[in-house]
């Protein structure tokens, strides 16, 4: 639960913009004194063990920085700063871990602190100094977020970044994936106005903060405003109520701060249900076999690239058709064109399945509510599954495309079982507990190490006999997952184009700072088209094989969905 505590901090020092080449060395002393002469209200809490688990591998470098980049054409009224400040600022009013710092007292004390804006000046302020305008192309603003110096920090939750380039001509939008049964129906017609220009935005966010769900609600949100008939003035005086009804009266909520994961989904734990959920949690772990895995090598520095294919509109429907005729989702034929496209280059034992994870929603896992107006989206809510795939193929190449849908249903099979699942919710917390003490574990041992002061463990003490296994005994098997997938659905169906009909979209590319040797597959359907794009560290893996691995996911596209 947030507490709340009375303080006179110092105004913050507005972070340094690229153009910026020197720090500000004056300041006003009547706008000093007045920050001072007026109390702010802080608000904490403690982070719950899924926010750990992001929070301590990113303080180095950034891990799992997230990034939702969106190409659009619109006049340039629309993107003026003091219209782009004022929609940032009401929507950072509305989802306050936005505009939150992070405390870190110990490896278990993480804690998410929020100054309310004392009044619409500050808020307008705080706002514009987490913004940044650019002349740069989409690619280049991809590229320096995900392998530049890191862009967030403990004191930057959030950024965001617009960029109208001027001295590059207007590149043809990308494909774009898309991954859904239906296209919705509401998308804008591509109306050309002679006014509109070529902009990017780039909306970057801490992954502990909240999940790609959120992202994507947030820029509908933010374009809603920001596309809206209302003049800049309205604007300005829509932010100015956002904020009477959240901080007008002196009394104030203790509960403004979105709760955990593990909160907004309790249990009433007892010491048998306690131990019923282990044992269940482990037998499930147990049953993870995958002994596909890429070839990796070692390289001092990581560099993510994210090529990116999208189909047309009339292609992206047939493919859609062609899936809902053979039973599944084009999320679920993605599991098989991975499976295939691998099982076609022969890259592992035969013998070995294939396994790949995904996040799963669990949002309408939750149990509490938050009151309005408190009432953000802005939190983590993801788990994971996966799916376990055979690593063969039929000699008879006229069956490969009946092995290709039997594939895809067995895809669709096993999501449904995990999202259905009867202990999802046990068996999340119990991962949630893994993963912040693996978490806790390995950054403490990173800052040793970084210290200096880093010893090995003692092994464990042989005075003793060792415990009976709790689990049946099984053969020593492999649990290596071969890549991620981040399936996104239908996003059109978030995107209420119609909403802003001046901003006509047409690009979206999104994911985050990654590690070294990662990489993760996405599929969505955006702007009428179905989108795949491949994240991965291009100094982490052996030889060509990604480059054919990608080669052989779009030809089996190609071949399979049409």
């Amino acid at each position: 639960m947030a507490s709340i505590k009375l303080e006179r901090p110092l105004p913050p020092t507005p972070p340094l913009s690229d153009d910026e080449q020197s720090p500000r060395l004056f300041c006003h002393l009547p706008d000093v004194l007045s920050k001072l002469s007026n109390p702010q209200l802080r608000y904490e809490r403690k982070m719950g063990d899924t926010e750990l688990s992001y929070f301590l591998p990113s303080r180095q470098s950034g891990v799992n920085d997230m990034y939702l980049h969106l190409g659009f054409r619109a006049a340039e009224q629309f993107v003026r700063r003091s219209r782009v400040a004022t929609v940032w600022a009401i929507l950072r009013l509305r989802h306050p871990l936005l505009a939150a710092t992070v405390e870190m007292h110990d490896y278990d004390d993480v804690r998410f602190v929020y100054s309310a804006p004392t009044n619409v000046d500050d808020a307008l302020a705080d706002a514009n100094s987490n913004l940044e305008y650019r002349d740069h192309s989409k690619d280049v603003l991809i590229d320096s977020y995900l392998n530049g110096p890191r862009t967030l920090s403990n004191s930057r939750l959030s950024y965001l970044i617009v960029s109208s380039p001027s001295s590059h001509s207007i590149p043809t939008p990308p494909l774009t994936p898309t991954s859904a049964e239906e296209l919705a129906t509401d998308l804008q017609p591509a109306v050309e106005r002679p006014e509109d220009k070529q902009h990017d935005i780039l909306i970057c966010a801490m992954h502990f903060l909240g999940d790609g769900m959120a992202l994507h609600a947030f820029a509908n949100d933010f374009f809603g405003l920001l596309g809206s008939e209302k003049s800049d003035s309205e604007l300005k005086l829509q932010l100015v109520d956002e904020w009477e009804m959240r901080w007008g009266s002196p009394a104030h909520d203790t509960s403004i701060l979105p709760r955990s994961l593990e909160e907004n989904m309790p249990v009433k734990w007892t010491r048998i249900r306690r131990a019923a959920a282990r044992v269940d949690f482990l037998m499930s772990q147990e049953e993870l076999v995958g002994g596909q895995v890429f070839p990796r090598r070692k390289h001092p520095e990581r560099h993510t690239v994210v090529p990116t294919v999208s189909f047309p509109t009339d292609r992206t429907k047939a493919m859609l058709k062609k899936c809902k005729s053979n039973g599944v989702s084009i999320s679920a034929a993605l599991f098989a064109v991975c499976n295939v496209a691998w099982a076609r280059m022969g890259g592992g034992r035969k013998e070995l399945p294939i396994m790949m994870y995904s996040a799963l929603n669990l949002r309408p896992y939750f149990t509490v509510k938050q009151p309005s107006p408190w009432d953000s989206y802005w939190f983590l809510a993801i788990g994971y599954f996966n799916v376990i795939l055979p690593n063969f193929l039929p000699q008879d190449g006229d069956k490969v495309e009946a092995i290709f849908w039997h594939r895809a249903r067995q895809a669709k099979e096993q999501s449904t079982v995990a999202a259905k699942h009867p202990l999802v919710v046990s068996r999340t917390h119990e991962m949630a507990r893994e993963r912040g003490k693996r978490a806790r574990r390995w950054g403490k041992e990173d800052d040793e190490k970084e210290k200096g002061t880093w010893t090995p463990p003692c092994p464990p003490s042989t005075s003793s006999p060792p415990l009976e296994p709790v689990l049946p005994a099984r053969a020593e098997s492999s649990s290596t997952a071969l890549l991620g997938l981040s399936l996104l659905g239908n996003l059109d169906g978030i995107y209420k184009h119609a909403n802003f009909p001046s901003i006509r979209m047409h690009t979206l590319t999104t994911g985050s700072r990654q590690r070294h040797g990662a990489m993760l597959l996405f599929g969505y359907t955006f702007a009428g088209k179905l989108w795949v794009s491949l994240g991965y560290d291009e100094n982490g893996f052996a030889g060509d094989v990604v480059d054919s691995f990608w080669a052989e996911l779009i030809g089996c596209m190609e071949e399979f969905l049409g």
